[in-house]
């Protein structure tokens, strides 16, 4: 039986040929298609989500939790203890409490000993009640801390050369030591004050000077007192050669008026003190007077006197000028603080040798 073979011709084996090239030829341009267009959908991806991506700060760690914001520091540090101490002495010293506000200033120096704002208010009291020595003192210390203590260092300069002086307000009453009176006629702050003093020459034909001073204090009304923190201070004093400030060497005597002198019966009390200079009187060494600062104590009724003459008797060296009177100078301090200063002349309060005298 004959068997029947199939075969293909020429033509169909080429066209089969160049289909599966064509084919191919197409399957590796969709390749190249798709790998290029696939890179760049992924590196524009890649920007898109950099661009949105909150920056990271450097100071944190990738995939930490960022901490929250911190408030704001407040615009001024707390004050410093010696900085209150300074506002409170500058509200006391308004009110017209300088002695309140003299001792938070101390207080505050000695925290804090180169704050120059602390150093000048003390100083500015002290020049206030013609306290010029402490004053003069005080601007030295601003001036030791230089260029520093900023325009306080230009003015405590210009205060050292210049020097200091009382600048009451016109028309206001003023004690001596440039102290506001109130309408008690006391200095404002204090518990005590002088309200008059009037001076009484006594006719003595064995006297070079015999007077008296007749000095009212006065207590303010409603505010208790002990009679053991109160004490007065009378200072006279003489020049020598109409030249020379000095210390009395007269003898004075003091006595109060009104023997109990406790301001219950009475307000103001009188203190009378007396100066004494005899025409024989002896010139005593200025040496020999410091003991005869006069220091009244309440309380007691005796008269008190001071024989100049006898507390210089144990000396060998005497003033070989002349001396005459030249004034007085009054200090009331109750509790260790000064009340009030009196002087006849004002300028014994900066020229006299112990015008700086406090506690």
């Amino acid at each position: 039986m004959p068997v029947l073979a199939a075969s293909s011709s020429p033509s169909d084996r080429t066209y089969s040929v160049a289909v599966g090239v064509i084919l191919a030829f197409a399957a590796l341009e969709i390749l190249a298609i798709t790998i290029h267009f696939g890179a760049e959908y992924r590196s524009e991806r890649a920007t898109l989500e950099a661009t949105k991506a909150p920056a990271t700060p450097a100071s944190v760690k990738p995939g930490a939790t960022p901490a929250p914001p911190q408030a704001s520091a407040p615009s001024s540090a707390a004050l410093s203890a010696s900085d209150r101490l300074l506002k409170e002495a500058n509200v006391l010293r308004e009110r017209g409490d300088t002695a309140n506000a003299l001792a938070r200033l101390q207080d505050a120096s000695q925290r804090d000993p180169r704050n120059p704002q602390v150093l000048a208010e003390m100083a500015a009291i002290y020049e206030s009640i013609q306290l010029y020595d402490r004053s003069n003192e005080t601007w030295r210390k601003i001036q030791d801390l230089g260029p520093s203590a900023g325009p306080l260092y230009e003015l405590a300069d210009m205060k050292l050369r210049v020097g200091a002086a009382a600048t009451p307000s016109p028309g206001v009453p003023m004690d001596t030591a440039g102290k506001p009176l109130d309408a008690e006629g006391l200095p404002e702050g204090s518990i005590f004050g002088v309200i008059n003093i009037e001076t009484e020459q006594i006719p003595d034909p064995d006297a070079e000077t015999n007077f008296r001073l007749k000095v009212g204090i006065k207590k303010r009304d409603g505010v208790a007192i002990d009679h053991s923190k109160l004490r007065i201070m009378v200072l006279f004093y003489d020049s020598l050669d109409n030249d020379k400030v000095v210390s009395t060497d007269a003898d004075v005597n003091y006595e109060w008026m009104n023997p109990k002198h406790d301001w219950v019966e009475s307000n103001p009390e009188t203190l009378i003190v007396t100066y004494l200079r005899s025409k024989t009187h002896a010139i005593t060494s200025e040496a020999a007077l410091s003991a005869a600062a006069a220091a009244v104590t309440p309380g007691k009724n005796s008269s008190r006197s001071k024989k100049r003459s006898e507390s210089a008797a144990n000396t060998e060296s005497i003033d070989p000028g002349r001396r005459q009177y030249l004034g007085y100078v009054i200090r009331i301090l109750y509790d260790d603080k000064l009340q009030t200063v009196r002087a006849d002349p004002p300028r014994l309060i900066n020229d006299a040798p112990n015008s700086s005298l406090s506690p």
